[in-house]
């Protein structure tokens, strides 16, 4: 008995590719299923069928330490909301709007923060907690990578 070779969708490769011009990134993955499809800059699609293991932390070299006067501003905290997926972070519902959030306002777990686009698509991303915000870390328009770190809640 023969096995059926899946085929991959050529569309979604291309969407894939378009996003990583639309955003400047230099890679996107995405995982439907058993089918996980990775486009980058660096390399050719990578297409796995095979049961999908969760992401494993991985270690970022050191950064060199910068002068004072450099410095950046304090290390994202544990109290940080960071990207459930790669995408372009907007910091209000519209241009020219005003945004979900501003530092020292309260706001309640579940409350819009931010929207993350991604394939085309905005996705309400919710406070994960109720708090104050001290910090926001991203620009509005500015791609973002999964688990970067967004927003402080304290």
């Amino acid at each position: 008995m023969a096995t059926r070779k899946p085929s991959i969708d050529q569309d979604l490769i291309r969407d894939l590719a378009n996003i990583l011009n639309e955003t400047e990134l230099t890679e996107i993955e995405i995982e439907q299923d058993d089918l996980r499809v990775r486009v980058s800059r660096a390399g050719t699609p990578q297409t796995v069928h095979a049961p999908i293991a969760p992401p494993q932390p991985q270690l970022q070299p050191a950064a060199p330490a910068a002068s004072a006067a450099e410095a950046p501003a304090a290390a994202p905290s544990a109290n940080a909301v960071t990207a459930p997926m790669v995408g372009t972070v907007y910091l209000s519902p519209a241009p020219g709007a005003k945004p979900f959030v501003e530092i020292g306002q309260s706001v309640k777990e579940g409350q819009t923060i931010l929207i993350i686009e991604a394939m085309k698509t905005m996705n309400q991303i919710p406070s994960p907690r109720s708090g104050k915000v001290v910090d926001v870390l991203v620009g509005d328009g500015h791609p973002v990578e999964f688990a970067e770190p967004m927003i402080v809640i304290e």
